[in-house]
Formats: C-alpha cells, sequence, structure tokens
C-alpha cells in the first residue's frame, strides 16, 4: 500500500496539539506514514545566532538556504535527534509502529550546491553545504504497512561524502515520488495558499507554477516548488495547510494543488 507523506513543518511541529496526533494516528492505521520533519524553529531555539538575519543566503536566483557549515549540521543533528524522540515516542504511544531514518545514512542523495550568494549586497562565493537533491533509495520505505510509520530527517549525503542541508519540503516532494505516494501533505503555519490576499481551496499545478514565479516568496515559494516537483514525480496531489491530515486530505480546509 502507497503511504501518505507528510511533511511536518519545524515552525509549527511543537505547536501541534494532542488532537492533531490522534487525527495523524487514526490515518496511520489505515494506511502507512512516512514523516519529514523540518527543524527551524528549534534550531533558533538552540542558538540565538539563528535568528540573525546573516544566517541566512539568497542565491543568484532569489531561492533562500540557510548558511550551513559543518557546525551547523551537527546542531541540526542534535535538534533532529531530540524531535525525533519525541515524534516517534508520540506515535507509539497512540499505538502505531514508528521508527527514525537519517536521510544522510544512505536514503537521500544530494548533489553539488550554489557557491555563489547574496550577502546583503554583494555577491561572493562561499562553502555553503547545501545541495540538491539527486536521488532517494526508496528500499528503506519498501514494504510498510499500515499502522507503521518512518520519521526521516532530511540531511542527505553528496558524491564527496559530506553531509549536507536540503530543503525540507522539497526533501519531502522527493521521498513522495520515491515512495510511490498518491498524497503529499506539507503541514505549516498557515491556512492556505493565498493570491491576491484570498484563500484558494483548489489549484492546478501549471497555475501554482505561475504564481509561484510571479509572486510567491519565501516559505510559500519553497513549498509551491516542492509541490511541482512532487506532482511531477507522480504524486498525484499536494495538500498544503494547519490542519489535522484527513482534513486537508478531504479538502476541508487548506490548499489542494494536482496536476489538473
Amino acid at each position: 500500500m502507497a503511504p501518505t507523506v507528510v511533511k511536518l513543518g519545524g515552525s509549527c511541529l511543537a505547536d501541534l496539539t494532542d488532537g492533531w496526533w490522534e487525527d495523524l494516528a487514526a490515518h496511520g492505521r489505515g494506511r502507512p506514514l512516512v514523516l519529514v520533519h523540518g527543524w527551524s524553529k528549534p534550531l533558533k531555539q538552540l542558538d540565538a545566532r539563528y535568528t540573525d538575519p546573516s544566517a541566512i543566503l539568497r542565491d543568484r536566483y532569489g531561492n533562500q538556504s540557510r548558511w550551513t557549515t559543518p557546525e551547523v549540521i551537527e546542531d541540526i543533528k542534535t535538534v533532529s535527534a531530540d524531535l525525533g524522540k519525541q515524534v516517534v515516542g508520540r506515535l507509539e504511544s497512540l499505538g502505531l509502529t514508528a521508527r527514525r531514518l537519517l536521510g544522510s545514512d544512505g536514503l537521500v542523495g544530494a548533489g553539488a550546491g550554489e557557491r555563489w550568494w547574496w550577502r546583503g549586497k554583494e555577491l561572493v562565493e562561499l562553502d555553503n553545504l547545501v545541495g540538491p537533491i539527486t536521488r532517494v533509495d526508496a528500499e528503506p520505505l519498501a514494504g510498510l504497512k499500515p499502522g507503521e510509520a518512518v520519521l526521516v530527517t532530511p540531511l542527505a549525503r553528496n558524491s564527496a561524502g559530506q553531509e549536507v542541508n536540503t530543503d525540507a519540503d522539497r526533501a519531502a516532494a522527493a521521498v513522495a515520488a520515491a515512495a510511490g505516494a498518491a498524497d503529499l501533505v506539507l503541514v505549516t503555519d498557515v491556512t492556505h495558499l493565498l493570491i491576491d490576499g484570498e484563500p484558494v481551496a483548489r489549484i492546478d499545478a501549471e497555475a501554482a507554477a505561475a504564481f509561484r514565479d510571479r509572486k510567491a516568496t519565501g516559505g510559500m515559494r519553497k513549498k509551491l516548488r516542492a509541490a511541482g516537483e512532487a506532482l511531477d514525480g507522480g504524486v498525484e496531489r499536494v495538500v498544503i495547510g494547519s490542519a489535522p491530515v484527513t482534513d486537508l486530505l478531504a479538502g476541508r480546509t487548506g490548499t489542494v494543488i494536482a496536476r489538473t
């Protein structure tokens, strides 16, 4: 049975209620779950330097990324290990069988990263341990059954053997495509995609891509990019929102993005 893939936003993970987790577990009893987590808020809580605007870089194409050094990778692993214990423990307390996978342990491979970044108004060459995902080994996710869940920490390993940071939304898209998932749910701290201030309940991939390139900014721009990549990879639909997973999948709230 194809899993449901759910990306847990790092900005909202700590704010998900008991009822939200109970809803996820209920869905997971009927269909396997693959969860991919972010870490933005826990990382900022770990060290104040991660709240400094200089910690975020922008590439030549306007995409934002965290400036990642080996020390940052270690901090990401520290907060992710703690998050993993919490999420796995919560799911197990609700009756699911759960385990955590570190993407850089062979699950996720990355290509060469961008070397030129804007810092303020200056374009400079930086060693930044960030890379685009080039492959996902779906073997560790194969054979999942209802009642089973895997939590993926979306670090990757590049061709030089280095651990690198990846965008968690795009990692979730790549994992969903590799796992043959029908649905990708991006759980975040906003209820809908907004276009011209109005909530959008449903949008096709072409219109979503056009909005992404024309008006979307920041986190939503990345989510729309991830949605397009997931759909291109064979996922049937992507849902963005802040509600329980069953409500999002039923279309009662959030924004559904489909190929047509």
